[in-house]
Protein backbone atom coordinates (compact mmCIF):
# COMPACT_ATOMS: atom_id res chain seq x y z
CA UNK A 1 0.00 0.00 0.00
CA UNK A 2 1.09 3.58 -0.66
CA UNK A 3 2.52 5.60 2.20
CA UNK A 4 1.66 9.01 0.65
CA UNK A 5 -1.61 10.86 0.76
CA UNK A 6 -4.58 8.98 -0.68
CA UNK A 7 -7.03 11.01 -2.73
CA UNK A 8 -10.33 9.48 -3.78
CA UNK A 9 -12.44 10.35 -6.79
CA UNK A 10 -16.03 9.20 -7.43
CA UNK A 11 -18.47 9.93 -10.24
CA UNK A 12 -21.98 9.02 -11.38
CA UNK A 13 -23.41 10.03 -14.76
CA UNK A 14 -26.99 10.85 -13.80
CA UNK A 15 -28.72 12.60 -10.92
CA UNK A 16 -30.71 9.41 -10.21
CA UNK A 17 -27.57 7.40 -9.45
CA UNK A 18 -25.92 7.37 -6.04
CA UNK A 19 -22.29 7.74 -4.98
CA UNK A 20 -22.72 5.76 -1.75
CA UNK A 21 -21.07 2.52 -2.92
CA UNK A 22 -18.05 4.32 -4.38
CA UNK A 23 -17.64 6.62 -1.39
CA UNK A 24 -17.78 3.70 1.06
CA UNK A 25 -15.11 1.78 -0.92
CA UNK A 26 -12.84 4.84 -1.10
CA UNK A 27 -13.19 5.57 2.60
CA UNK A 28 -12.52 1.90 3.44
CA UNK A 29 -9.29 2.11 1.43
CA UNK A 30 -8.20 5.00 3.64
CA UNK A 31 -8.64 8.01 1.35
CA UNK A 32 -8.00 11.19 3.32
CA UNK A 33 -9.95 13.35 0.91
CA UNK A 34 -12.61 12.33 -1.63
CA UNK A 35 -13.73 14.47 -4.56
CA UNK A 36 -16.81 13.68 -6.61
CA UNK A 37 -18.93 14.64 -9.59
CA UNK A 38 -22.66 13.93 -9.60
CA UNK A 39 -24.69 13.77 -12.82
CA UNK A 40 -21.73 14.47 -15.15
CA UNK A 41 -20.80 12.29 -18.12
CA UNK A 42 -17.46 10.48 -18.17
CA UNK A 43 -16.93 11.78 -21.69
CA UNK A 44 -16.08 15.20 -20.25
CA UNK A 45 -12.71 15.89 -18.65
CA UNK A 46 -13.59 19.40 -17.45
CA UNK A 47 -15.48 18.09 -14.41
CA UNK A 48 -15.02 20.25 -11.29
CA UNK A 49 -14.56 17.29 -8.95
CA UNK A 50 -11.97 15.67 -11.22
CA UNK A 51 -10.14 18.97 -11.63
CA UNK A 52 -9.96 19.35 -7.86
CA UNK A 53 -8.75 15.76 -7.40
CA UNK A 54 -6.02 16.18 -10.02
CA UNK A 55 -4.96 19.50 -8.49
CA UNK A 56 -4.69 17.87 -5.05
CA UNK A 57 -2.58 14.99 -6.39
CA UNK A 58 1.11 15.54 -5.65
CA UNK A 59 4.25 13.50 -6.17
CA UNK A 60 4.07 10.47 -3.89
CA UNK A 61 0.30 10.60 -3.47
CA UNK A 62 -2.22 8.04 -4.72
CA UNK A 63 -5.34 8.74 -6.74
CA UNK A 64 -7.94 6.08 -5.94
CA UNK A 65 -11.06 5.29 -7.97
CA UNK A 66 -13.68 2.61 -7.68
CA UNK A 67 -13.27 1.76 -11.39
CA UNK A 68 -11.13 3.30 -14.14
CA UNK A 69 -14.20 4.36 -16.11
CA UNK A 70 -14.98 6.78 -13.26
CA UNK A 71 -12.01 8.80 -14.52
CA UNK A 72 -13.13 8.68 -18.15
CA UNK A 73 -14.82 6.53 -20.77
CA UNK A 74 -12.49 7.31 -23.67
CA UNK A 75 -9.61 4.84 -23.77
CA UNK A 76 -7.40 7.42 -25.45
CA UNK A 77 -8.11 10.19 -22.92
CA UNK A 78 -7.78 7.76 -20.04
CA UNK A 79 -4.33 6.65 -21.25
CA UNK A 80 -3.23 10.29 -21.59
CA UNK A 81 -4.52 11.15 -18.10
CA UNK A 82 -2.84 8.13 -16.50
CA UNK A 83 0.38 8.88 -18.35
CA UNK A 84 0.35 12.47 -17.10
CA UNK A 85 -0.23 11.35 -13.51
CA UNK A 86 2.54 8.79 -13.83
CA UNK A 87 4.99 11.47 -15.00
CA UNK A 88 4.00 13.58 -11.99
CA UNK A 89 4.80 10.66 -9.69
CA UNK A 90 1.18 10.03 -8.75
CA UNK A 91 0.15 6.44 -8.17
CA UNK A 92 -3.24 5.26 -9.49
CA UNK A 93 -5.35 2.58 -7.84
CA UNK A 94 -8.58 1.13 -9.25
CA UNK A 95 -10.28 -0.87 -6.54
CA UNK A 96 -12.62 -3.17 -8.46
CA UNK A 97 -10.13 -3.88 -11.26
CA UNK A 98 -7.21 -4.45 -8.86
CA UNK A 99 -5.00 -2.06 -10.81
CA UNK A 100 -2.20 -0.38 -8.90
CA UNK A 101 0.40 1.48 -10.98
CA UNK A 102 2.77 1.23 -8.02
CA UNK A 103 3.09 -2.50 -8.72
CA UNK A 104 4.73 -4.30 -11.64
CA UNK A 105 1.43 -5.80 -12.80
CA UNK A 106 -0.28 -2.41 -12.50
CA UNK A 107 2.37 -0.73 -14.64
CA UNK A 108 2.01 -3.53 -17.19
CA UNK A 109 -1.76 -2.97 -17.26
CA UNK A 110 -1.22 0.74 -17.85
CA UNK A 111 1.18 0.06 -20.75
CA UNK A 112 -1.36 -2.34 -22.24
CA UNK A 113 -4.03 0.36 -21.90
CA UNK A 114 -1.79 2.89 -23.66
CA UNK A 115 -1.06 0.38 -26.44
CA UNK A 116 -4.78 -0.29 -26.90
CA UNK A 117 -5.44 3.46 -27.08
CA UNK A 118 -2.79 3.78 -29.79
CA UNK A 119 -4.35 0.84 -31.64
CA UNK A 120 -7.78 2.48 -31.35
CA UNK A 121 -6.37 5.74 -32.78
CA UNK A 122 -4.91 3.78 -35.71
CA UNK A 123 -8.25 2.08 -36.42
CA UNK A 124 -10.12 5.39 -36.34
CA UNK A 125 -7.58 6.98 -38.69
CA UNK A 126 -7.77 3.99 -41.04
CA UNK A 127 -11.59 4.04 -41.07
CA UNK A 128 -11.55 7.81 -41.72
CA UNK A 129 -9.22 7.42 -44.70
CA UNK A 130 -11.32 4.55 -46.08
CA UNK A 131 -14.51 6.59 -45.68
CA UNK A 132 -12.99 9.58 -47.45
CA UNK A 133 -11.78 7.38 -50.32
CA UNK A 134 -15.26 5.84 -50.67
CA UNK A 135 -16.84 9.32 -50.63
CA UNK A 136 -14.46 10.51 -53.35
CA UNK A 137 -15.30 7.44 -55.44
CA UNK A 138 -18.99 8.37 -55.15
CA UNK A 139 -18.17 11.91 -56.26
CA UNK A 140 -18.85 13.47 -52.86
CA UNK A 141 -16.97 16.59 -51.87
CA UNK A 142 -14.49 16.08 -49.03
CA UNK A 143 -13.74 18.82 -46.55
CA UNK A 144 -15.49 21.93 -45.33
CA UNK A 145 -18.49 23.27 -47.16
CA UNK A 146 -17.72 26.42 -49.18
CA UNK A 147 -18.49 29.70 -47.41
CA UNK A 148 -20.38 30.92 -50.50
CA UNK A 149 -22.16 28.80 -53.10
CA UNK A 150 -22.36 29.61 -56.81
CA UNK A 151 -25.60 31.58 -56.48
CA UNK A 152 -24.10 33.72 -53.72
CA UNK A 153 -21.00 34.30 -55.82
CA UNK A 154 -23.15 35.51 -58.75
CA UNK A 155 -25.00 37.83 -56.36
CA UNK A 156 -21.66 39.07 -54.99
CA UNK A 157 -20.47 39.93 -58.49
CA UNK A 158 -23.59 42.00 -59.07
CA UNK A 159 -23.01 43.85 -55.80
CA UNK A 160 -19.39 44.51 -56.78
CA UNK A 161 -20.62 46.60 -59.71
CA UNK A 162 -21.72 49.23 -57.17
CA UNK A 163 -19.82 48.45 -53.97
CA UNK A 164 -16.26 47.75 -52.86
CA UNK A 165 -14.98 44.24 -52.11
CA UNK A 166 -14.81 45.08 -48.40
CA UNK A 167 -18.40 46.34 -48.36
CA UNK A 168 -19.72 43.26 -50.20
CA UNK A 169 -17.84 40.94 -47.86
CA UNK A 170 -19.45 42.72 -44.93
CA UNK A 171 -22.90 42.38 -46.50
CA UNK A 172 -22.39 38.64 -46.99
CA UNK A 173 -20.86 38.28 -43.51
CA UNK A 174 -17.60 36.72 -44.71
CA UNK A 175 -13.99 37.77 -44.58
CA UNK A 176 -12.69 39.83 -47.53
CA UNK A 177 -10.15 37.11 -48.45
CA UNK A 178 -12.83 34.41 -48.18
CA UNK A 179 -14.94 36.33 -50.71
CA UNK A 180 -11.96 36.71 -53.05
CA UNK A 181 -11.21 32.98 -52.94
CA UNK A 182 -14.88 32.04 -53.42
CA UNK A 183 -15.18 34.31 -56.47
CA UNK A 184 -11.94 32.95 -57.92
CA UNK A 185 -13.07 29.33 -57.49
CA UNK A 186 -16.50 30.08 -58.96
CA UNK A 187 -14.86 31.72 -61.96
CA UNK A 188 -12.58 28.70 -62.44
CA UNK A 189 -15.56 26.34 -62.34
CA UNK A 190 -17.41 28.44 -64.93
CA UNK A 191 -14.37 28.24 -67.21
CA UNK A 192 -14.13 24.49 -66.68
CA UNK A 193 -10.76 24.79 -64.94
CA UNK A 194 -9.67 22.83 -61.91
CA UNK A 195 -10.13 25.07 -58.85
CA UNK A 196 -7.05 26.09 -56.91
CA UNK A 197 -6.56 24.06 -53.72
CA UNK A 198 -7.78 25.67 -50.52
CA UNK A 199 -5.14 26.99 -48.16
Amino acid sequence: MATGKRIGYARVSTDEQHLDLQLAALEAYGCERVYSDHGISGGRFDRPGLRAALAAARTGSTLVVWRLDRLGRSLRDLAVLMGDLGQRGVRIVSLTEYIDTGSTSGRFTFHMLAAMAEFERGLISERTRAGMAAARARGSRIGRQPALDDAQCRFARQLLLRHSLTAVARMLEVDRRTLQRALSRAQSRERGEAPAPQA
